[in-house]
């Protein structure tokens, strides 16, 4: 498949989604950092890069999907890459003592406890996400530039630990320091693994996908038929905002509102169902409910490869629903 050309330059990027990118540094508050424009447009830009894999993208998806991303969460991750002072200062005080307790949860299971422990794991990933210079031109590389939105930095963060202790303990035989592991790395193998933590199996991702599906078509049943229409046309016959506009008799900018509106009631919806799980009387299996990092899995899950036919899903539900009134 051809390389959409939009997404292989930075530059062309900038300049074919120039409003949306302008819009998009606002909403995510990138000034509060003295994050430039052009150095969040290229986290944005990477990000898409990974989700479409370089294929063309219509634009109206493209821009569904940069605004579904977890804005502020990129910016700061961006803002750090660039290692810049304030994002730094504000990262440090609010996700540091998450690390390490995450850091103390995890040695637990693996049979190692104690807080030097978790501190020293913990503390030991900072200078990784800060970056190391490598390259002639000494560029920083930072893993902040493997965090592409999709999911909640704090989850991010968490998995990107969990990847580096699996690591650790595989490598050093549980006898080698964390400090000296982390020093012996080079620039290439801290991005290979940042690289791995993207793709690295989870036991429990089909259990997430399975319940997501569930969830999703639940949460799409609901909906009233118009609803489910205008998803239809949009998601699956890949029609425009004016397409649909002229076929709902209604502007295309109110088309634009009412799909940003079903977005976020369906993540609602589903979200509400994840952490409600089921019970046996909901006609099958018992199911726990999910905590709010599995549930960010799960979305993060969906949003990557997520083998979902959505066109048979909608149908299914039409086939199932009332006629809709005249």
């Amino acid at each position: 498949m051809p390389k959409d050309s939009t997404l292989a330059s930075p530059r062309q990027f900038l300049t074919h989604y120039q409003p949306l990118l302008d819009a998009l540094h606002v909403q995510a508050q990138g000034a509060r950092w003295g994050l430039s424009r052009e150095s969040f447009a290229e986290g944005l830009r990477r990000s898409a890069e990974k989700r479409f894999a370089g294929a063309p993208a219509d634009p109206g998806v493209m821009e569904a999907y940069l605004k579904s991303l977890h804005l502020d969460d990129l910016a700061l991750a961006c803002a750090c890459g660039e290692g810049i002072e304030a994002a730094w200062e504000f990262f440090v005080a609010h996700f540091r003592e998450d690390l390490r307790r995450a850091a103390a949860a995890m040695l637990r299971s693996a049979g190692r406890s104690g807080d030097a422990h978790a501190e020293e794991l913990a503390d030991s990933l900072h200078a990784e996400l800060y970056g190391v210079r490598s390259g002639a031109a000494g560029r920083r590389k930072s893993l902040f530039e493997y965090f592409h939105g999709r999911s909640k930095l704090s989850t991010w963060l968490r998995a990107v630990l969990a990847q580096k202790l699996v690591d650790l303990l595989r490598i050093s035989g549980r006898t080698v320091s964390l400090d000296e592991q982390a020093d012996s790395e080079s620039p290439a193998e801290i991005s290979d693994r940042a690289s791995r933590v993207q793709t690295a199996p989870d036991p429990h991702r089909e259990k997430y996908i399975a319940r997501f599906q569930q969830a999703f078509s639940a949460s799409l049943a609901a909906l009233a038929a118009r609803e489910r229409m205008i998803l239809a046309c949009y998601y699956v016959d890949q029609m425009t905002l004016a397409e649909i506009g002229r076929l709902v008799r209604e502007h295309e900018s109110t088309v634009s509102r009412q799909l940003e509106r079903l977005r976020r009631e369906l993540r609602e919806r589903v979200t509400e169902f994840l952490r409600r799980g089921l019970s046996a009387n909901d006609g099958g299996l018992a199911e726990a409910p999910l905590d709010d990092a599995q549930i960010e899995l799960a979305f993060e899950y969906a949003l990557e490869d997520w083998p979902f036919d959505l066109a048979q899903t909608l149908s299914k539900t039409e086939a199932a629903a009332e006629p809709p009134d005249e």
